[in-house]
């Protein structure tokens, strides 16, 4: 006979008192920690416990009793739903703070290491509309708010099976977190240009008027499954329609599709599309077919072009992506005669960046058509002091390569949010250079290195560079010099 679970308990009155990590806040109840969504330090709450461990819980807001003063109007419809830009509800100032004051928690905590002072963080150019890349979800199962169902029975989880239209259950948008089936859809995102937003719909209503079938990730059928809307400071705008093709009739349903979209969108001037039969939405490893324009757009930067193409790794700020390479560029302190190594160099933007401060630079990367955009980009820049080159890191960085191409005096390293393996910290610990720009998208795996990387050097300079407001993220720029 199975025991009878404990109910969660009911918090009444509690005071939300500081910013903590994932976009949560932080309460406290009696020597228990409660972290929280959606609330910010001054809310006074009563909270449901939805998950409770030794020292912590986490909770839902029942009611808000009181707001912060310090609590900012967010201007999205959809905040709170779709999951994304938690922070829309903290001032700014407030973000960068609480941003500044992670990367002195993690780096402290984590690398255990001496640190300078922390430099001020340096804010986004824009808040909104500063991102130039968004991918939306296309699914058969659209979330439906408890708002949205009224009445409709308890399971309000399984929204979509209470449409009758099944037209009503089709939607573009962002996946909910916890039903990685289930798509919210959005009709206005403001973290982008509003362009994005008239495609995106027009793309739902027109595939809905054609009776086009939406995907259904449990069952892996449906015609329409993802977007990527991408665009550039040289007002290019690049858009690829995900399809799953079910049957033979299904391709020219959705080169009608591409049609319309090319006809109501001019300014599109990389239109794409891929059939997609895998079990995921990544398509690194597909065959990308152009329906018009290029297969790709140009970002300029302090007067170099760099080609961004569908696979390629391009910073999604723009703006900010000038001001993190421009500390990177600082930080590495080049005088025109030294050896650079990049490591997880993307398109080369790092890499021609610096090239005209340097004697040489090497660039690395996993994705073999970045890989080949860097070598473009350095072409068409006339860059003639860089080498690149495809493979895993861990690989490709051994003592061998470094034996071969020399041993680099500056090595910059702006790995994804995982850090770096192991073997790659080892390598660049035995090329032994004289500078390390460590460019990180995540200061708990950076601080985790550092630690590493401690053998031999000092921290000398940390700068903090906010790249995504409303999101609890954040990049950091760390400079190592040797002991």
């Amino acid at each position: 006979m199975t025991r009878k679970k404990k109910p969660l308990p009911i918090f009444e009155d509690i005071v939300i008192t500081d910013i903590a990590a994932e976009g949560k806040s932080l309460a406290r109840v009696n020597d228990m920690v409660v972290f929280v969504p959606y609330t910010v330090p001054g809310d006074i709450v009563d909270l449901q416990v939805v998950k409770k461990k030794h020292h912590y819980c986490e909770a839902t807001v029942l009611q808000y009793k009181k707001l912060s003063d310090t609590r900012a109007t967010p201007p999205c419809q959809h905040f709170g739903v779709c999951g994304g830009c938690a922070w829309q509800i903290l001032p700014y100032e407030e973000q960068l703070k609480a941003k500044e004051k992670q990367v002195e928690d993690q780096l402290t905590r984590i690398a255990k290491v001496q640190l300078p002072p922390i430099s001020p963080i340096m804010g986004s150019v824009k808040q909104y509309e500063y991102r130039n890349k968004i991918e939306f979800g296309c699914s058969n199962k659209r979330w439906f708010t408890r708002e949205e169902l009224g009445d409709m029975p308890p399971k309000s989880d399984e929204g979509a099976h209470f449409r009758d239209d099944i037209k009503a259950n089709n939607a573009i948008g962002f996946h909910i977190k916890g039903a990685f089936d289930k798509i919210y859809p959005i009709s206005k995102c403001h973290l982008m240009d509003n362009l994005h937003n008239d495609i995106r719909n027009f793309i739902f209503e027109t595939a809905n008027q054609m009776g086009m079938t939406f995907y259904d990730i449990r069952e892996q059928h449906g015609l329409l499954r993802d977007i990527m809307i991408r665009n550039s400071n040289t007002t290019e705008w690049m858009v690829l329609v995900q399809f799953h093709y079910d049957k033979p009739e299904d391709e020219q349903q959705s080169l009608e599709l591409m049609q319309r979209v090319a006809d109501r969108f001019p300014q599109i001037t990389s239109l794409l599309y891929v059939n997609n039969q895998k079990g995921n939405d990544t398509f690194n490893d597909l065959e990308i077919q152009t329906y018009r324009g290029k297969d790709f757009i140009y970002e300029k930067m302090e007067g170099l072009s760099f080609k961004v193409g569908v696979k390629s790794f391009y910073q999604t700020n723009t703006e900010q992506a000038y001001q993190l390479y421009s500390v990177a560029r600082d930080f590495a302190g080049l005088t025109g005669n030294e050896l650079v190594y990049d490591l997880y160099t993307g398109t080369g933007t790092i890499a021609n960046f610096v090239a005209k401060g340097a004697k040489q630079v090497i660039g690395i990367e996993y994705v073999e058509d970045a890989i080949e955009d860097a070598k473009v980009n350095s072409r068409i820049n006339g860059i003639s002091n860089t080498l690149f080159y495809a493979g895993d890191m861990k690989d490709i960085l051994t003592d061998d390569f470094i034996a071969e191409h020399g041993r680099p005096e500056v090595i910059i390293t702006d790995p994804p949010r995982a850090g770096m393996h192991p073997d790659v910290v080892k390598v660049i610990l035995n090329a032994a250079p004289r500078r390390i720009v460590y460019v990180s998208c995540n200061p708990a795996t950076q601080a985790r290195d550092l630690a590493l990387l401690d053998e031999k050097y000092n921290v000398i300079k940390v700068q903090p560079v906010d790249m995504f407001p409303h999101t609890p993220h954040v990049e950091n720029v760390v400079l190592l010099e040797q002991k």
